[in-house]
């Protein structure tokens, strides 16, 4: 037993954005008391979130690289890595990876983790577990392709055309131990992991009430810099701080007495703290702008090219 608690080993990914990170954190130590976390930085230079982490090391290992490993997604697949070799070192037998933009929405039991431990003994072809809800702007596919699978309690995704979430996502539960036994490396994008996955293993399974998730409407980076149309879109959504109300025990008991034929909607059964921005709930500024995705790929290249 790790940390004289949970089982799992938290792993949580972070660049410059402290308040966000101080959630995750504060979320972990609230719904898995005693869980080791781990936080992998990568070299954020914000003032805020620089202090943060060093009182973080008191309590926690910080991990933060010599130098980026994937400037793309500013080093996230390459931090994922080096979680998994410090998982393997550490001993941990199962490990959940968040970012900072994340957090858990549950107390986790003891029931939780042994369902957990249980979807990989009983299955040697997993190799990941999904811990966080759907969301809701996607309601339409994934009620068509999400299946629930009574034999293990679960969902699976079947027949879906998309590049990820089949069998991989980036916050995710694994053992450690399986997937370097496979010969797993975690490669630069979500989509050549997820063809990686299904190489190795078996569709990721879904969990019927699940415990974590990306806070809506956060302010993010691409490749650790904002565009100008980057920043227009932040104001355009008013892209802020909202981080999730805990569910107490009732409101869980809720969410595992659903049928089975309703997949687990972020927007269905949580609340933000303060309020809710409006639903669908977003998750990247320029997601519903194909000008101001196009506009933030023009300044990335001139950027590039004029190399500043």
């Amino acid at each position: 037993m790790i940390g004289g608690g949970s089982t799992v080993l938290f792993c949580i990914f972070s660049f410059n954005r402290g308040r966000y990170l101080q959630n995750c954190v504060n979320s972990i130590e609230r719904c898995a008391p005693g869980a080791d976390i781990a936080i992998f930085d990568d070299n954020s230079d914000d003032a805020d979130t620089a202090t943060l982490l060093a009182d973080l090391a008191k309590r926690y290992t910080v991990v933060q690289p010599e130098q980026d490993s994937y400037r793309r997604l500013g080093g996230l697949y390459g931090n994922m890595q080096k979680a998994l070799v410090f998982a393997q070192e550490r001993g941990a037998d199962m490990v959940c990876y968040l970012q900072d933009d994340t957090q858990m929405v549950r107390p986790l039991s003891e029931q939780d983790e042994q369902q957990l431990a249980a979807l990989f003994s009983e299955n040697e072809n997993t190799g990941f577990v999904h811990p966080c809800f759907l969301r809701g702007r996607n309601r339409v596919r994934d009620e068509r392709y999400m299946r629930y699978e009574e034999s293990v309690g679960v969902y699976y995704r079947q027949g879906a055309r998309q590049s990820a979430g089949t069998h991989f996502s980036a916050l995710l539960i694994m053992q450690p131990a399986r997937l370097l036994a496979r010969g797993w490396s975690f490669l630069e994008s979500e989509p050549r992991n997820d063809e990686q996955a299904a190489r190795l293993f078996g569709p990721m399974p879904y969990l019927h009430v699940p415990f974590a998730m990306w806070l809506p409407e956060v302010p993010t980076y691409r490749g650790k810099r904002k565009t100008w149309a980057l920043k227009i879109a932040e104001r355009q959504r008013n892209s802020g701080y909202f981080p999730f109300r805990i569910l107490d025990a009732a409101e869980t008991a809720a969410l595992e007495a659903r049928p089975h034929e309703r997949p687990p909607f972020a927007e269905d059964a949580l609340q933000c703290v303060e309020s809710d921005p409006p639903k669908p709930w977003a998750y990247h500024p320029m997601q519903d702008s194909r000008w101001l995705q196009k506009l933030s790929s023009v300044e990335n290249a001139l950027r590039r090219w004029l190399r500043f």
